[in-house]
């Protein structure tokens, strides 16, 4: 009869790993497995024969994760914090396991948004372990097909190109508020919005749909920009914003936080550039009740 060959995991050798990974070197992961350092560097490369990629980088004196490495790390480290749920449970002692809960998020999307969005997640009467991954639509929803996300936030609908079939839902729009530093203001906001004609101007990157509305937006008040910079990370985007080297676009929604976060004023609000946000799910009706509940109170209070 034909037998199947199966690649097991040794999670001894994992064990070895995910040890000198959390404690940061060999040496002190010998003290805490009571192993000699032949023995855990043998194992460890043994691991890396398994996974086929190296999973530590040696810099100067010191052992450094591999992009492999840290992914690694990540799936050792939930394995061995459910190992020691299970042991507990087992033993009569509940854990009180919260309850797991992984979002990708957009990286375009204002860090200030996101917090708001999921906030409420942590004020549910169930404990709640919320786990955020930052990643481009495509990168995101390839781990959502997966199950490896359970939900993910988008500044758009999911592109009818996705081949694993997703549901949008809508959790709220604004309008955009324009913002620079107390100079800039003072200097920019009489006659807002022809006033902007060649100022400088802080931009998000093409792939956002945040820079897409506003290039139209530009084209129909003909105002030509300035542009001094242009970022993926929006929160390093209006750091420099905060230092004046130009203004900058936030949606409305958290205009309030962003002025007193950063020290900027507002320059003039833009109500027709509308900025939507989605939880992008693989089901039609959001059942997980903790995803449903940051759905509804969104909807009710952030965009309402």
């Amino acid at each position: 009869m034909y037998k199947s060959r199966m690649s097991w995991l040794n999670y001894h050798h994992l064990l070895y790993f995910w040890t000198v990974a959390r404690e940061g070197s060999i040496a002190k992961a010998c003290s805490i497995l009571l192993l000699t350092q032949p023995t855990i560097s043998g194992q460890i490369r043994e691991l890396e024969r398994a996974f086929g990629t190296r999973l530590f980088a040696k810099v100067g004196r010191n052992l450094v994760l591999t992009e492999a490495g840290r992914e690694a790390y990540r799936y050792a480290d939930e394995i061995f914090t459910l190992g020691k749920e299970l042991r507990e449970t087992m033993q009569g002692r509940p854990a009180g396991r919260a309850v797991r809960l992984s979002i990708g998020i957009h990286d375009a999307i204002p860090k200030l948004i996101s917090c708001k969005i999921l906030t409420p997640a942590l004020c549910q009467p169930d404990l709640i372990q919320i786990v955020c991954h930052d990643g481009s639509p495509e990168q995101l929803l390839a781990r959502l097909a997966l199950h490896e996300l359970d939900a993910i936030l988008l500044d758009s609908p999911a592109p009818p190109t996705v081949k694993v079939r997703v549901f949008n839902h809508l959790l709220g729009e604004c309008g955009v508020s324009i913002c620079g530093s107390p100079k800039m203001a003072a200097k920019y906001r009489p006659k807002f919005p022809h006033s902007l004609n060649g100022a400088p101007f802080l931009l998000p990157l093409h792939d956002t749909s945040l820079r897409r509305s506003l290039e139209r937006w530009l084209d129909e008040t003909r105002v030509r920009l300035d542009v001094r910079g242009e970022f993926a990370d929006s929160s390093l985007l209006k750091s420099f914003g905060q230092a004046g080297a130009g203004a900058f676009i936030v949606p409305t929604a958290i205009e309030t936080e962003v002025c007193r976060q950063y020290r900027v004023q507002v320059i003039g609000r833009v109500d027709s550039i509308r900025e939507r946000f989605y939880l992008i799910s693989v089901e039609r009706k959001l059942k997980q009740p903790v995803i449903a509940a940051i759905a509804e109170l969104a909807r009710a209070k952030l965009f309402s």
